[in-house]
């Protein structure tokens, strides 16, 4: 990868990706395009950074990056409370951001997605789009609109002969984002960032971090019985301490 875009990319997960890749002598540039300004403490020279709401109706900021050879899309927000305690406003801003604007970003480079020539991308997503998830039922559902489009694209492209594939980036809980209305802490997200950059270069299309260590299991109960699993997931989410 040498010119890498990163939607999303101002904090959290996507700026320590952003931080992984300028380390790396083949990486010329990252641009970082998201709703808020990168804060002076994390400018570099390889960096450069672009103001965009991807809730916006016009995507032609993405006209510019037509040099770039890598995608990673890590725009999303969402926050432990159930069902009843959303506002109805707050539905499809959820899919929007969390769905939407991904999908709508994939598509404006998918012509460098199907070609022969290398191209790297990467979406985040959510274990909770692999199963239900109680205090999560929105986010997940938008995650999980966001599997089935990856795996479902990712065949048209092997179909279409190109070994370039979107990665589903699926983790549980992350420590040191801003999900939750946490704080960005780049020394808690650097493991998980170096490994999404793995995968991403690999063209792998599913990465579940933890996966044999946890989700595995998981997803076998949850497979085994998905009502048993749902309440076992209420339950350990409310003693978590993570509920607010």
């Amino acid at each position: 990868m040498r010119k890498i875009l990163i939607v999303g990319g101002a904090n959290g997960i996507g700026l320590s990706v952003a931080k992984v890749l300028i380390t790396k002598k083949a990486v010329e540039k990252v641009y970082i395009v998201d709703k808020v300004p990168l804060e002076d403490i994390y400018k570099e020279p390889k960096i450069e950074s672009f103001l965009f709401d991807v809730t916006n109706e016009d995507y032609s900021i993405f006209d510019r990056f037509q040099d770039i050879d890598g995608l990673m899309i890590t725009a999303g927000f969402g926050r432990l409370a159930l069902f009843e305690d959303i506002d109805e406003a707050m539905i499809p801003l959820y899919f929007n951001v969390n769905t939407v604007a991904a999908i709508r970003v994939i598509k404006h480079f998918y012509d460098k997605l199907i070609a022969k020539e290398d191209f790297y991308c990467g979406v985040m997503s959510s274990i909770a789009g692999f199963m239900s998830s109680p205090f999560l039922s929105l986010y997940g559902a938008t995650k999980a609109a966001l599997k089935i489009f990856i795996e479902s694209v990712n065949v048209e492209l092997e179909k279409a002969g190109t070994t370039n594939r979107i990665l589903n980036v699926s983790p549980g809980s992350i420590k040191g984002t801003s999900f939750n209305q946490g704080k960005t802490d780049l020394t808690l997200t650097e493991p998980l960032a170096r490994q999404i950059v793995e995968q991403l270069e690999k063209k792998n299309d599913l990465f579940i971090p933890q996966y044999e260590e946890v989700f595995k299991h998981v997803l076998e109960r949850y497979q085994k019985d998905f009502r048993e699993e749902g309440l076992h997931s209420y339950d350990y989410k409310l003693n978590s301490g993570r509920i607010k």
